[in-house]
């Protein structure tokens, strides 16, 4: 296993409003705000987004495991995208 870092220090910043644009892309502010209360690092971000990408593989081969913010961060990205994949439900009505 290598002795350096995944992420460089820099990654290690708090992010801020521009870095999830840079690295997630637009999100809705609703979702930027839930993220926001996380207080995610610039590494989780690109952690999340490389999970998001389907490439989270990539991370365990390497030894590094996502971090519990990055995993948070990708349910509340993939929250709504898994709601809209859901078959709506008869009405009672019906």
């Amino acid at each position: 296993m290598s002795s350096r870092p995944a992420f460089p220090d820099a990654s290690r910043r708090p992010a801020a409003r521009a870095d999830f644009h840079r690295i997630l892309g637009s999100l809705e502010d609703p979702k930027v705000i839930d993220i926001l209360e996380l207080n995610p690092t610039v590494a989780d971000l690109e952690q999340a987004a490389i999970c998001i990408a389907g490439d989270h593989d990539v991370l365990a081969r390497d030894g590094h495991r996502v971090s519990s913010v990055a995993a948070r961060v990708v349910e509340i990205i993939a929250g709504d995208e898994e709601q809209d994949d859901e078959p709506l439900s008869p009405s009672p009505e019906a």
